[in-house]
């Protein structure tokens, strides 16, 4: 059992302002889980952050025509401010840029440096003589060699998606001075990783509750086997290389950035008058360590970060990390180069922040990718908080106040559905307490507003609109029971809307409680309540469909190949009936996936069917990484006879789209495992 607990939350790089993809992967579910675990009592400590090294910081800094620091006191202060307007109660939001994180980085540099950890090496990079600097993957541009596209970046290919290094683009071009570069011989610094393999994965092997989309990743890196780790880079903005003769070379941003949480817990700690209070978070082992991140910081905090600590001896390492996947916007991936994205600045002006923590928090894509409409965002306000909570608060409250002169009336004997109700409210506390507990927001959401249905309709099925006329004494103790359930909800809604349940609590004229204080009776009967405004109002359409005409308006459209330009693979013979019937198609979710060795092409996939698990080999490796693949849901061939290649079985056939320059494409489905698709 631990005595405290950090959490930490992704550093978002200060190059640009905060979406609603941002929100569901880091920053909404460390939030959640912080404000619940205040709420019972406990020492917790949230730290966050700007990340403000890096290529993408410079990238738009040359862009906007302005220098680094320019980029990222902009963007600290924007987002700042939009993390505060949206309720996100860090303990500290830092900077990477501070002198604090630039002397708590290099002292994590020197430290491995002098227990020679460090592997040094002399390699050719790609060179800009006319600018006189060597450039980094970013600062390239050419044609893919996957797909041809000539605008390719020097670490990915934005039309097809592949993942590159800048050699191997053809035909380069600097993007500062469109010059071709040449390779030059520059030394970098390397951290083996492979020596820390051993160590990792027993490691890794003892979190059998960590999430499932995590440890897929994490095992599939471990399984192709890690290699030596660059920290170091050419160029003038960041943490420098403490050592003699490192001019123009910096510490590698995924190396600073984690570091990032320990300088802000320092800075915390001075905040607090106790510098060296710090210590008690990141070097004690009664200290619980997470880190909320999206998944594609999953290998950075899984085994980059925990090495370094590791090897530098005096830190504790992460006792979980709650990854989530990625959040898509109208049915298609965030998009920030072509404005596909709904900023958290520009929502802050249309709607209340608590109605977006509702929303967004029940459908946070906790194991797989999910999705944000603006008309389900409606739908959830409409037909959840408007109908169904702020119903049962509105009616619950109006009728006190009219029948009762405001003050909870004095109830008579309980009958069965009364105390039913009132037990409801602790047991339900202890469910919502266990999924937070186990990260699953969503479902504690879901717990949460299923104690507001049940509010709803007792008070429904109480009928206090006949009652009081017919039975006052009925009346008074349905109402009773109303205003308990609606002071507990006050509590328990608090991590998901804490500002709405701020307006509510003054209506009810209650502090509030600690989480396992909420008990059948909160509101003692000739309690006063003072009703107010109705918590939660319809959307109306005019409103939404304004948001998606403005989402449409902003977004820049890709330019689609038109069909004339398209080289249509011929349509295969004409087969009867009967033989497509033959074929057995499945949905199969693949739940591990690694490369093949001594083959470039495959993959070695198992699959679940539901009501089994098959082995599949799938020739996809140039198309897709395994960690990629964990978690999708496929179509498959079920019956295909097994073959076998490189002396491994593969039973089925896994279907896949082709796109004209011969990417394949996922076909995915919702459906459960093993079902048919016909």
């Amino acid at each position: 059992m631990f005595k405290r607990t950090l959490v930490t939350a992704a550093l978002p790089y200060a190059n640009g302002p905060l979406h609603l993809g941002h929100l569901a992967g880091a920053y909404l579910p460390s939030d959640l889980y912080v404000r619940y675990k205040r709420l019972a009592g406990e020492d917790i400590v949230f730290i966050c952050g700007s990340d403000e090294h890096g290529v993408a910081i410079t990238i738009a800094a040359e862009k906007a025509g302005v220098k680094p620091q320019d980029i990222i006191d902009k963007y600290h202060t924007i987002n700042k401010k939009a993390f505060e307007d949206f309720g996100i109660a860090f303990d500290y939001y830092g900077r990477t840029s501070s002198p604090v994180h630039h002397e708590t980085s290099q002292e994590f540099f020197t430290n491995l440096h002098d227990k020679g950890i460090f592997k040094q090496k002399e390699e050719e990079q790609l060179f800009d003589e006319k600018a006189g600097m060597f450039l980094p993957d970013r600062y390239v541009k050419g044609t893919c060699p996957v797909c041809g596209f000539e605008e390719a970046y020097g670490d990915q290919c934005e039309k097809c998606g592949s993942s590159l290094s800048p050699s191997e683009l053809k035909n380069p071009k600097s993007t500062l001075t469109g010059e071709t570069p040449i390779l030059k011989k520059t030394t970098h610094w390397y951290l083996p990783l492979g020596e820390q393999q051993a160590f990792i994965e027993s490691w890794i092997n003892t979190k059998t509750d960590w999430k499932s989309n995590v440890l897929g990743q994490v095992k599939s890196w471990l399984t192709q086997g890690l290699a030596d780790r660059a920290i170091t880079r050419d160029l003038n903005w960041g943490v420098k290389v403490p050592l003699p003769h490192s001019e123009g070379k910096v510490l590698y941003v995924w190396l600073d950035a984690p570091i990032g949480y320990i300088s802000a817990t320092k800075e915390w700690a001075i905040e607090q008058g106790n510098p060296d209070l710090w210590k008690t978070y990141w070097q004690d082992n009664d200290t619980r360590l997470l880190h909320f991140i999206g998944k594609d910081n999953i290998v950075f905090h899984c085994i980059m970060f925990p090495s370094i600590l590791k090897t530098h001896g005096d830190y504790i390492l992460p006792d979980n990390v709650p990854a989530n996947e990625f959040l898509n916007l109208e049915g298609k991936k965030f998009s920030t180069s072509r404005g596909w994205a709904v900023w958290l600045h520009e929502y802050l002006e249309a709607f209340d922040a608590d109605l977006l923590r509702y929303a967004l928090g029940s459908t946070l894509p906790e194991l797989k990718d999910g999705d944000f409409s603006w008309k389900d965002f409606q739908l959830k306000n409409n037909s959840e908080l408007a109908d169904i909570f702020g119903n049962f608060i509105f009616r619950t409250l109006s009728f006190v106040t009219r029948y009762f002169d405001g003050k909870v009336p004095v109830p008579a004997l309980l009958n069965d559905d009364d105390k039913n109700v009132l037990a409801e409210i602790e047991s339900t506390g202890k469910r919502i307490a266990e999924k937070y507990e186990r990260f699953q927001f969503k479902d504690a959401i879901f717990e949460t507003m299923s104690l507001a249905r049940l509010g709803n309709k007792y008070f429904t099925d109480q009928e206090p609109w006949k009652t009081r006329k017919t039975d006052p004494e009925r009346c008074a103790t349905s109402l009773y029971v109303c205003s308990q359930l609606v002071a507990a909800l006050s509590v328990y809604f608090e991590p998901i809307m804490p500002s709405k349940m701020n307006e509510l609590k003054a209506q009810l004229q209650f502090n509030g409680v600690k989480w396992n204080e909420v008990k059948g009776e909160l509101l003692q009967a000739g309690h006063q309540l003072s009703l107010g405004e109705i918590l939660f109002a319809k959307i109306e359409d005019e409103r939404i469909d304004a948001q998606l005409e403005k989402l449409h308006q902003t977004t820049t459209p890709v330019s689609e190949p038109s069909s004339e330009a398209i080289n249509y693979t011929p349509v295969k013979e004409a087969i009867e009936f009967d033989d497509f019937a033959k074929l057995d198609l499945r949905v199969g979710k693949i739940v591990a996936a690694e490369a093949v060795p001594k083959s470039k092409k495959l993959l070695k996939l198992q699959i679940e069917l539901g009501f089994e698990t098959r082995q599949i080999l799938s020739g996809v490796s140039e198309h897709f990484k395994p960690e990629d693949l964990i978690g999708k849901k496929v179509p498959i061939v079920a019956n295909l006879k097994p073959r076998t290649m490189l002396g491994l079985e593969s039973n089925g056939m896994v279907l896949f789209s082709e796109s004209p320059d011969g990417k394949l494409v996922l076909i995915e489905s919702d459906n459960l495992p093993g079902t048919t698709i016909s």
